[in-house]
C-alpha cells in the first residue's frame, strides 16, 4: 500500500523539492551565458568566475576539458550573403568580359593589323591567365576562379583567331582536334601547375573527348574505327577518373566516360549484327572484347554499385562480341544458341577468386538476363506446341495424321524453330547447376536454389514438348509421350514438399493435360485414351498427396478431365447436345457423392465446385432443348439437396436446391404449353405454405424464406411470367390482388419473404398495366418537358436527400428485423 503522509509533512517536502528546482535552474542559467559568450568572442572568452568571486546562487561546474582546437567561431549571419553576393558579382563580370571578347573577335578582328591582332590577344590572354597566381597568394580564390575561366575562354578565342586569320584554308575538323588535344594539355598544365583552381582540370577533360573523335570524323573513317575513337576516349576518362583525386575532375570524367563508351558499344553490337561473314565480324568483336575489357578494369578498382555496374557491361559486351563472330558460322534461327552458350560461358568467372566479388555478381547478373532473353526469343514455340492444336478446330477426329507438326499446324514454322528446344535445355541445364550448387559451401542462397530447380524443371519439360514437335516425330508416339510427361511431373509434385519446384511441376502438368489433350483431338480413340489416362492420373495424384493444396487441384483437374470423356461418350453416340447433357451429369453426381466422403473440407469444397462446374456444363448443353432443361435441372436440383445434408453446406446448397426445383418446374411446364400454370402451381404452393406455417409454429425463430419462399415463388413467379405476355385483363387483375393481399399479410405479421416477394410481384404487375397509359402521356408531353422533369426529379432528391437516406436505413432495418 502506498504511503500518503501527513498536509505538514508534504507541504514541508513540496518547499524543499521548489528550492533544489530553483537552484538547478540558476546554475543552468549561468552555464549558458558562460557559453554564450564563449561563442561570441572566441579569442578571448571571458573567464569564468574566480573561485573568491561568489555570484548569488549555487555555482555552476566548470567547463568541461575537450582534446583538439579551441572552438571556431560561428559565422555570422552577414558572412554568406556576402559571400554569395560576391560569387554573383564575379561570375557576372567574368561573362561579360567573355562576351565582350567573343564580340571583339568575331566583328572587331579585322579592323586591326596583324601585329595589333597579336598584341591584344596575347596582352588579354596572357594578363587573364597570370592574374590568378597572386590572387590566390592573398586569399581571393573566387576572383582567381573567375579569372581563369576568362582566360580558358580566350584560349579558345586564340586558337579561333588563329584558324580564322592564319590557317585559313586548313579543314575545320582536323584544326578542331588538333586545337582540342592543345588546349587539353595546355589546360591540365596549367591547373596542375595552379593546383587551387578548380576549373582548368574539368576543363581538360572535357577538351580531351574531342580529338580521337574529331579526328576519326575528319579522316572518313568507318563506323569500327569511330568506335574505337570513342572507346579509348571512354577508357582515358576512366582511368582519369579512378586516378584523380578531385570529385570534380572524377564527375565530368566519368560524364564523358559513360555516354562515349555506350555509344562505341552500340556501334560494335550493331555492326557485329549487320556482319556477314567471320572476317567482316572480327572488328566489331574486337571493338566489344575491348570495351569488355575496359569495363572490367574500371570496374575492378570502381566502389562496389560501380563495380556490379562494370561486370554487367563487361559481360554484355564479351557475349555481343564473342557471338558475333562465332553466330556467322551458323545460320540465323541458330544464333540464338550460340549468344546463349557465350553467356553461359561467363558463369566460370565464378571460380576465379582473384576477381573482386561485386565484379562476379555484375557478370553472373549479364548471364542471367542473356539466358532469360534466349529463353523469351524461344517461348513462342512452346505455346504453339501445346495451344497450336487449338486453331484446327475443323480437323477434331478427323483422323490421326501422320506426324505432330500436322495435328500442331504450321508446318513451315517448325522448320526454322530447330534451335528452340536447344535453347530449352541448355537453360535447364544451367539453372539445375545452379541448383546443385546450392547444397554445397558457397553456394547460391536457398530462395535461389529454389527457383532455380523450378526454371530447370519447368524448361526441361517445355523442351520435352517443344522436341516433339521439331523432330516431327510420329503421332501416336506424341500423343503417348506427353502424357507420360504429365505423370512425371505429379510424382514431382506429390512427392516433394509444398515448395517451389512442387508448383511448378503441378502447373507443369496441368499445362501438359492440355496440350495433351488438345493434341488428342485428331483422333476419336487417342481422346477416349488421353482423357481417360489423365482423369486416372489427376485422381491418383489427389488420392496419393497428402498436401490438402495439391488434392484440391489435382482433384478438380480429375473432374475436368472426366467431363471431357463424358462428352467424347455423347459425340461418339451421335447423340444431340441436350442428350449428351445428361450423360455429361453423371460425373457432377460422382463428385457430389465423393465429396460427401471426405473429411478435408477444402478438398471437398474444391470437388463440389468442379461437380457444380460440370453441371453448368450440362445445362448449357441442354438449353436448346426444353424438356431435357427440365430434366437437368431437376436433376441439378437433386445434387444441391444431397449437399445440403452435410450441415455446413445446407444454408446455401437447401435453397439452390430449392430454386432448381422451381425452375425445373417452370421450364417444364412451358414445354407442355401449359397457358394456365396456376392449376399446377397453386396446389403445390398450398401444401408448401401450409408445411411452412407448421414449420413456424414449431420453430418461430425460422426464417420467413425457408417457411414461405419456396411455396411462394412457385405460384407468383411463373404467374407473373404468364401476366407480362397476357394481353387479357383478368390474370393480371388478379395476381395483383393476390400479391397486394400477400403483401399486407407479411406487414402485419412482420414477415420478410411475403412482404419482399407479394411487393416486387405488385410492382411489377402494375408496370406492366400502367406502361401503355404512360407511354401515351409521354407521347403527349414537348420534348422539353424530359429534362424539365428530370431536373426536377434530381433538385427534389438532393434537398431530401439527407431525408431519403434515413429513410432507407430505417427501411433496412426494418426488414432486418422481420423474420
Amino acid at each position: 500500500m502506498e504511503h500518503v503522509p501527513p498536509p505538514a509533512e508534504e507541504l514541508a517536502l513540496l518547499d524543499r523539492e521548489l528550492v533544489r528546482l530553483d537552484a538547478r535552474r540558476l546554475q543552468l542559467l549561468n552555464r549558458r551565458a558562460w557559453l554564450v559568450a564563449v561563442l561570441r568572442t572566441p579569442a578571448a572568452p571571458p573567464p569564468f568566475p574566480p573561485p573568491g568571486v561568489r555570484q548569488p546562487g549555487p555555482r555552476p561546474p566548470a567547463a568541461p576539458f575537450v582534446w583538439g582546437p579551441p572552438p571556431q567561431a560561428a559565422p555570422s549571419p552577414g558572412s554568406s550573403g556576402a559571400r554569395g553576393a560576391q560569387n554573383v558579382l564575379l561570375i557576372l563580370g567574368g561573362l561579360l568580359l567573355a562576351v565582350a571578347a567573343i564580340a571583339f573577335t568575331l566583328f572587331s578582328w579585322g579592323a586591326m593589323g596583324i601585329a595589333g591582332r597579336s598584341a591584344v590577344l596575347a596582352a588579354v590572354t596572357a594578363g587573364a591567365l597570370v592574374a590568378p597566381a597572386p590572387l590566390l597568394r592573398r586569399g581571393l580564390s573566387s576572383t582567381a576562379e573567375a579569372l581563369a575561366a576568362v582566360g580558358l575562354v580566350l584560349t579558345v578565342l586564340d586558337a579561333y583567331a588563329l584558324h580564322a586569320a592564319v590557317l585559313p584554308d586548313t579543314d575545320g575538323l582536323g584544326y578542331a582536334a588538333v586545337a582540342s588535344a592543345v588546349l587539353a594539355s595546355v589546360w591540365a598544365a596549367y591547373g596542375l601547375g595552379l593546383g587551387r583552381l578548380r576549373l582548368p582540370l574539368p576543363a581538360s577533360v572535357v577538351a580531351g573527348m574531342f580529338p580521337l573523335v574529331l579526328g576519326s570524323w575528319y579522316a572518313g573513317a568507318p563506323a569500327v574505327v569511330f568506335g574505337w575513337a570513342l572507346l579509348v576516349t571512354a577508357a582515358v576518362d576512366a582511368a582519369v577518373a579512378l586516378r584523380s583525386g578531385r570529385l570534380a575532375v572524377r564527375v565530368a570524367a566519368w560524364c564523358g566516360a559513360a555516354p562515349t563508351g555506350t555509344v562505341a558499344l552500340v556501334i560494335g553490337l550493331v555492326t557485329s549484327l549487320s556482319a556477314a561473314g567471320p572476317v567482316d565480324a572480327a572488328g566489331p568483336g574486337a571493338l566489344l572484347l575491348a570495351g569488355a575489357v575496359a569495363a572490367l578494369s574500371a570496374g575492378w578498382r570502381a566502389p562496389r554499385e560501380w563495380a556490379v555496374a562494370g561486370g554487367a557491361v563487361a559481360g554484355a559486351a564479351a557475349v555481343a562480341g564473342a557471338g558475333g563472330v562465332l553466330r556467322t558460322a551458323v545460320p540465323w534461327s541458330w544464333a540464338v544458341v550460340v549468344y546463349l552458350l557465350c553467356g553461359a560461358a561467363l558463369s566460370a568467372v565464378v571460380r576465379l577468386r582473384a576477381v573482386p566479388r561485386p565484379v562476379v555478381r555484375g557478370v553472373l547478373g549479364t548471364s542471367a538476363v542473356v539466358t532469360g532473353a534466349a529463353v523469351l526469343v524461344v517461348l513462342p514455340t512452346v505455346y504453339t506446341a501445346l495451344l497450336g492444336p487449338a486453331s484446327r478446330a475443323a480437323g477434331v477426329w478427323s483422323g490421326a495424321p501422320a506426324g505432330v507438326r500436322d495435328a500442331v499446324g504450321a508446318s513451315w514454322w517448325w522448320q526454322e524453330a530447330g534451335s528452340a528446344p536447344v535453347v530449352l535445355l541448355v537453360a535447364a541445364a544451367l539453372l539445375g547447376a545452379v541448383y546443385a550448387a546450392g547444397g554445397r559451401a558457397g553456394g547460391p542462397p536457398a530462395g535461389w536454389r529454389t527457383a532455380a530447380g523450378s526454371g530447370a524443371l519447368g524448361l526441361g519439360w517445355a523442351a520435352a514438348v517443344v522436341l516433339l514437335v521439331v523432330v516431327d516425330a510420329p503421332y501416336a508416339v506424341a500423343v503417348a509421350v506427353e502424357p507420360l510427361l504429365v505423370a512425371g511431373l505429379l510424382v514431382v509434385a506429390v512427392r516433394r514438399a509444398p515448395d517451389t519446384p512442387a508448383w511448378t511441376a503441378l502447373v507443369c502438368a496441368l499445362a501438359g493435360a492440355v496440350g495433351a489433350g488438345l493434341l488428342a483431338l485428331a483422333s476419336e480413340a487417342a481422346t477416349y485414351a488421353v482423357s481417360g489416362a489423365l482423369t486416372a492420373l489427376f485422381a491418383g495424384a489427389a488420392v496419393r498427396s497428402r498436401v490438402a493444396a495439391v488434392q484440391s487441384v489435382t482433384a478438380v483437374a480429375s473432374v475436368l478431365c472426366a467431363i471431357a470423356v463424358a462428352g467424347s461418350v455423347g459425340a461418339s453416340s451421335g447423340w444431340s447436345a441436350p442428350r449428351t447433357a445428361v450423360v455429361v451429369l453423371v460425373v457432377p453426381a460422382v463428385a457430389v457423392g465423393l465429396a460427401t466422403r471426405l473429411r478435408a473440407p477444402a478438398v471437398a469444397l474444391s470437388l463440389e465446385g468442379a461437380g457444380a462446374f460440370g453441371a453448368l456444363v450440362a445445362v448449357g448443353l441442354s438449353v436448346p432443348d426444353a424438356p431435357y432443361l427440365a430434366l437437368v435441372l431437376g436433376s441439378c436440383g437433386v445434387l444441391a439437396a444431397a449437399t445440403a445434408v452435410r450441415p455446413e453446406r445446407r444454408p446455401g446448397a437447401g435453397y439452390l436446391a430449392a430454386a432448381l426445383f422451381v425452375g425445373a418446374t417452370w421450364v417444364r411446364l412451358g414445354a407442355c404449353g401449359v397457358a394456365a400454370p396456376e392449376a399446377y402451381t397453386l396446389p403445390v404452393s398450398v401444401v408448401a405454405c401450409a408445411v411452412g406455417f407448421l414449420r413456424r409454429r414449431t420453430d418461430p425463430e425460422a426464417s420467413s424464406w425457408a417457411a414461405y419462399g419456396p411455396g411462394l415463388a412457385m405460384t407468383m413467379l411463373p404467374s407473373l411470367a404468364a401476366a407480362w405476355t397476357d394481353p387479357h385483363w383478368p390474370r393480371p387483375l388478379l395476381l395483383g390482388v393476390a400479391a397486394l393481399a400477400v403483401t399486407l399479410v407479411g406487414a402485419r405479421r412482420r414477415l420478410q419473404a411475403p412482404l419482399v416477394l407479394g411487393g416486387s410481384v405488385l410492382a411489377l404487375d402494375a408496370l406492366h398495366e400502367l406502361t401503355p397509359q404512360v407511354m401515351q402521356v409521354l407521347d403527349a408531353l414537348p420534348r422539353w418537358a424530359f429534362p424539365a422533369l428530370a431536373g426536377l426529379l434530381l433538385l427534389a432528391v438532393g434537398a431530401t436527400y439527407e431525408q431519403r437516406l434515413r429513410d432507407a436505413r430505417r427501411v433496412r432495418k426494418s426488414l432486418g428485423r422481420m423474420r
